[in-house]
C-alpha cells in the first residue's frame, strides 16, 4: 500500500457538485490540490469510474462480526435486543486478543470494499474472560490496532466506559464482567488506548460513556474532562425499555436527561437515538451533535424508525454505521436508511432535496455527519481532506450507461451491494477490482479462528 501522488478522475463528487476529469494531487495523505478539465498528467494513477469520497463508518463493534447469523434462532419466548445481547454476551466469552485482531482484520476488510474508508470503533471488550485487565489493559485496543495497520482503514477509536450494569448502579451481570472499568483504571486504559494507535497515520482517539444506563451523571462530568476535545459518542434512546427504566430513575428520558445535564455540541455523537418526542429531536439538530444511525442493525433487532424526515427538516447532521456487522455496505445501510422512511410515512425519495437525486443527498450528508463524528478531516474531496475515496465500477449492469446522480442513485438502490472497482485511504490503495490487497491472508486467518471458536 504505497502512496500515490497524484490521482485523475474520470467523474468525481465533488463539494460543488459532478466534474469530469479531476485531478488530485497527495502529500502526506491529504488532498494538496484539486483541479478540474484537464487531461490526465503523466504517472498518474487514474481511475476510470465515478469517484466519491469514501464513507465514513461511525459506529461499529468490531468482534460482532464473529456472530453474524447466531442470534437468528427464536427463542421459548419473545425474543428482542435484550435476548440478542445473551446471545452476544455468550459469544464473546471466548474471545482472546487475537481472535479480536482476527476478525477486526475480516471486517476491515469488508467496509473497505463495501464504501466505508473510515471507521469510529465503541470499542467496550477490554478485559480477559474472567474480567480481569489484561497484563497490558489496552491489549484489546493494540489487537483493534493490529488490524488497522494491516487492512489501512482511517480509525478513530473510542474506548467505552461501563461501570455499571443498568440504571441506578445497578452490579453488572456476569455477562458484562469483561467491559467494567473503574474511573482509575478506565483512565490508565485510555492512556495506553493513546499508545496502541500512536503509529497509525491520521488516527484519533475520542471516548465513549457506554449509555445512561451504564455511567452515573457524575461519570459524564468526569469523562468530558479527560478527553476535552475529542469525539463523545454514546448509545441513547435504542429501546422503549431503556426509556422506560431511565424514566423510573431519573425522572427523564435518556436525550433530554442529556440536554438538560451536559452541553451537546458538534463532539457529540448519539448512537440509534431511535425512539425520541418532537422537543429531543429539534434539540439535537440545534446542539449540532450527530445522530448516529445504523439501519441495518436497528432492523435487524427490532429497535424501531428513526424519524429521519423530521431530523432532517430541522437541519440535523447524520451519518451510518455498521453496528452490529451483520451486513457490510455502506450502499445498504443508507438504502435501509431511506426506505425506512418511504414505510412509515408512504413516500418516496423523502430523505432527498426537493427535485433532487436521493443517493446523492444522501452520500453527501451522511459523509459530513459521519466525517464529524469521526473528528477527522474526511468526508469531502477538497484540499487539506484526507485522501479517502471510493470509485464505482461504471461497467457495472446496475450502473452502466449512467453518470453522476444517475450513477449514485443505482449504486445505491439498484445494485445488489455497492458496484465498487477502487479504494483509496490517505492516497494509498487498499482495493483494486474489487479486492482488498490483503484479502486472502485476512480471510485465511478468520477463517481458522471461526472454525475454533465455533468447533
Amino acid at each position: 500500500m504505497t502512496p500515490t501522488p497524484t490521482l485523475h478522475l474520470a467523474q468525481a463528487l465533488l463539494p460543488e457538485g459532478f466534474a469530469d476529469n479531476v485531478t488530485l494531487t497527495i502529500a502526506e495523505g491529504a488532498i494538496a490540490s484539486v483541479s478540474v478539465g484537464k487531461a490526465a498528467p503523466a504517472g498518474a494513477l487514474r481511475l476510470a469510474g465515478l469517484t466519491l469520497p469514501g464513507m465514513p463508518n461511525l459506529h461499529s463493534h468490531l468482534f460482532q462480526r464473529g456472530m453474524a447469523g447466531l442470534s437468528e434462532r427464536r427463542g421459548a419466548t419473545a425474543d428482542s435486543f435484550w435476548t440478542w445481547r445473551e446471545v452476544m454476551y455468550r459469544f464473546l466469552d471466548r474471545l482472546d486478543p487475537d481472535d479480536v485482531q482476527a476478525i477486526a482484520a475480516q471486517a476491515m476488510v469488508e467496509m473497505l470494499e463495501g464504501g466505508f474508508t473510515a471507521l469510529a470503533e465503541f470499542h467496550y471488550l477490554h478485559h480477559d474472560k474472567d474480567g480481569q485487565a489484561h497484563a497490558d489493559i489496552a491489549a484489546m485496543a493494540q489487537a483493534v490496532a493490529a488490524a488497522t495497520e494491516e487492512t489501512g482503514i482511517g480509525l478513530t477509536l473510542l474506548p467505552v466506559f461501563y461501570r455499571f450494569g443498568n440504571f441506578g448502579g445497578a452490579a453488572p451481570s456476569h455477562g458484562q464482567r469483561r467491559f467494567i472499568n473503574g474511573r482509575d483504571s478506565f483512565a490508565r486504559l485510555m492512556e495506553a488506548s493513546a499508545v496502541a494507535i500512536s503509529a497509525l497515520p491520521d488516527s484519533r482517539l475520542g471516548v465513549a460513556p457506554h449509555s445512561l444506563r451504564a455511567v452515573s451523571p457524575e461519570d459524564l462530568e468526569w469523562l468530558l474532562g479527560l478527553r476535552p476535545d475529542g469525539p463523545i459518542h454514546i448509545h441513547v434512546a435504542e429501546q422503549m425499555r431503556e426509556i422506560e427504566d431511565s424514566l423510573t430513575i431519573t425522572g427523564r428520558r435518556p436525550v433530554e436527561f442529556l440536554t438538560d445535564n451536559v452541553a451537546l455540541d458538534r463532539r457529540w455523537c448519539l448512537i440509534h437515538a431511535t425512539h425520541l418526542t418532537d422537543a429531543e429531536r429539534d434539540a439535537i439538530a440545534r446542539s449540532g451533535a450527530v445522530a448516529g444511525l445504523c439501519p441495518i442493525t436497528e432492523s435487524s433487532l427490532g429497535d424501531g424508525i428513526f424519524e429521519g424526515v423530521r431530523y432532517a427538516a430541522a437541519g440535523g447532521a447524520f451519518g451510518v454505521g455498521s453496528d452490529s456487522n451483520i451486513q457490510i455496505d455502506a450502499g445498504a445501510e443508507l438504502r435501509q436508511l431511506e426506505y425506512s422512511q418511504r414505510l412509515r410515512d408512504r413516500g418516496r425519495a423523502l430523505l432527498a432535496d426537493a427535485q433532487a437525486s436521493t443517493g446523492h443527498a444522501l452520500w453527501a450528508k451522511a459523509c459530513a455527519g459521519g466525517a464529524q463524528a469521526c473528528g477527522r478531516a474526511i468526508g469531502s474531496l477538497a484540499v487539506g481532506q484526507r485522501a479517502d475515496l471510493v470509485s464505482l465500477d461504471l461497467d457495472h449492469p446496475a450502473l452502466v450507461g449512467k453518470r453522476g446522480e444517475a450513477a449514485l442513485d443505482s449504486a445505491i438502490f439498484a445494485a445488489n451491494a455497492l458496484p465498487l472497482r477502487d479504494v483509496l485511504v490517505g492516497g494509498r490503495q487498499v482495493v483494486s477490482e474489487g479486492r482488498h490487497v490483503a484479502r486472502a491472508a485476512v480471510a485465511s486467518r478468520f477463517a481458522a479462528t471461526m472454525r475454533r471458536l465455533l468447533a
